[in-house]
């Protein structure tokens, strides 16, 4: 088959011929349709996830068709067409047992833990408890959004924030992950207010829900024109960036027992953040973390994009080739791109 490789941290992507996967037991093999391209992708990239094994294949939302099964998989067939959550479960340890398998100890992740979905067929393991069966009216571009940036964004504003009608939320990073937050909080009827250093991007989450926004690079004081505009701070705060200022932005900016909601990912100097712990014990805020969402809490999301409620679609802005994302993943890190950008022709 073909896929997007590299062999060392940071170094050259290049299509190359390679092996086709095998199921395992447990497992199936899709052909890819539809695969966003996402920041995570860039870390993975940089070195910055310790399960990289090189050379590497990399690659983890996704929409497929079976085209092979493992000998005890008992739920899908070859031609079901299906999506995937990025965090797959081993669905037999404590937390799996627990319906927690995006916490699994035992967790699986393509373009992480094994090659991934950056070529025409990727391997997923333990398919009858992570695979999503897709409905005929979600199309394959949709459907491969959703893998990593909006189960992610909906399970923090859904089920971590319990964000209900009428809360003010501030979203702290307008890429894929903060759009989407924007777009169910919306639909929630939350009052949004969205932050960014890009005055394009910020004309985008204005166009997808988006109540209020600052734009952070002239703004010296989001956090004072955040209190500004809720009288008192907001209900729930989102970090959809993840570094240092935004995440202590998002901590400042809650009102009273508010919550803190951490969804960008953390990574070199930003691991271990200074925060106002006096301020945390002294309100009362919740400082809460989110990753992914289990395959068996996709109905309730599913159901809101049938019925319109949600429109991922909205939040793709182009379709690219395998060859042109290796020349993208490295700029995944710029701030010259907005919305989310699909691989569909491999």
């Amino acid at each position: 088959m073909r896929a997007a490789v590299f062999e060392s941290f940071q170094g050259k992507i290049s299509i190359q011929d390679v092996q086709d996967p095998a199921p395992s037991n447990e497992g199936v093999v899709l052909k890819v349709t539809a695969t966003g391209l996402c920041r995570s992708d860039w870390h993975g990239w940089m070195g910055h996830d310790p399960d990289i094994k090189l050379p590497h294949v990399p690659g983890h939302e996704l929409a497929g068709i079976v085209v092979a099964t493992g000998k005890h998989v008992k739920i899908f067939n070859n031609g079901d067409r299906v999506t995937v959550p990025f965090v797959g479960g081993c669905g037999n340890c404590i937390y799996c047992r627990s319906g927690n398998h995006q916490v699994c100890d035992h967790q699986s992740q393509p373009g992480f833990t094994h090659w991934g979905s950056f070529a025409e067929f990727v391997a997923l393991d333990y398919a009858d408890i992570n695979l999503v069966r897709l409905p005929e009216a979600i199309d394959d571009l949709t459907a491969s959004s959703l893998g990593c940036r909006f189960i992610t964004a909906f399970r923090a504003v859904v089920h971590q924030a319990k964000v209900s009608e009428g809360n003010f939320v501030a979203i702290h990073g307008c890429g894929g992950v903060g759009l989407s937050a924007i777009m169910i909080a919306k639909a929630l009827g939350a009052q949004v207010i969205a932050i960014d250093i890009r005055a394009s991007v910020l004309k985008l989450a204005k166009s997808l829900g988006a109540d209020h926004c600052i734009k952070a690079k002239n703004n010296s004081d989001v956090v004072l024109g955040i209190h500004d505009i809720t009288k008192g701070g907001v209900h729930v705060s989102i970090d959809a960036l993840g570094s240092e200022e935004t995440a202590v932005n998002s901590i400042n900016s809650l009102r009273k027992q508010g919550r803190h909601i951490q969804l960008g990912l953390m990574t070199g100097d930003h691991k271990d953040l200074k925060i106002p712990m006096d301020k945390i014990l002294a309100n009362e805020l919740e400082i809460i973390g989110s990753h992914g969402m289990q395959a068996h809490k996709y109905p309730e999301m599913l159901d809101m994009i049938l019925d319109g409620r949600l429109t991922p679609q909205k939040l793709i802005s182009r379709t690219i080739s395998l060859k042109e994302a290796t020349v993208l993943l490295p700029q995944m890190n710029s701030f010259d791109h907005q919305g989310i950008t699909v691989i569909n022709s491999f």
